[in-house]
């Protein structure tokens, strides 16, 4: 299969119809906890959201449209600042074609080299397989079960609560005083 390159991007207030677009497909927005018909004009709105707050919402462009959008939404607790929740989604006909690598890729480096975020959380439904396996390549685990987390097509479907923890987590860039030679 011959498939073009993958750019990803930060996403702008004016791709909120794309990104609408890629909701409106029920085999995209049935796995995850969006709800359906979404419009432009919210999607507008969550991505006038400043960036400053730390909220990274990205999107993965394909020959010039949309085939994956994913964001990393920081806790706002104060002991929960090290954590960040994760949320992508892929057009349907761009899955399995690397989309959600580049994604999950461009998240996890951002959030281990630039936000200070120790502890990536998400949810996925337990039919949703291939989404799983992206997630446990990527260095996330099962942490339990939440059985009748949300409806879904008028059933209510249990979803795995699955964390990645950061491999490597930060340390001072410079030598440490060991006890025999305290600075001064």
């Amino acid at each position: 299969m011959n498939v073009s390159a993958i750019a990803v991007r930060r996403a702008r207030p004016d791709d909120a119809a794309d990104i609408a677009r890629l909701m409106a497909d029920p085999e995209v927005f049935g796995n995850l906890l969006q709800l359906p018909m979404t419009t432009a004009e919210s999607w507008q709105q969550r991505l006038a959201q400043d960036p400053a707050a730390g909220h990274l919402h990205v999107l993965a462009v394909r020959d010039g449209q949309v085939v994956g959008s994913a964001g990393l939404h920081p806790q706002e607790r104060l002991r929960r600042r090290h954590c960040a929740m994760l949320g992508i989604s892929v057009a349907r006909a761009a899955q399995g074609q690397g989309v959600g690598t580049a994604l999950m890729q461009t998240l996890c480096d951002y959030a281990d080299d630039w936000a200070q975020i120790l502890r990536i959380e998400l949810t996925v439904f337990t039919d949703n397989h291939r989404a799983i396996a992206l997630y446990q390549r990527f260095g996330f685990r099962t942490e339990g079960t939440h059985r009748a987390y949300a409806l879904r097509q008028g059933v209510y479907a249990d979803v795995l609560a699955m964390a990645r923890l950061h491999p490597c987590p930060p340390t001072l860039g410079w030598p440490q005083p060991d006890a025999d030679h305290p600075s001064a």
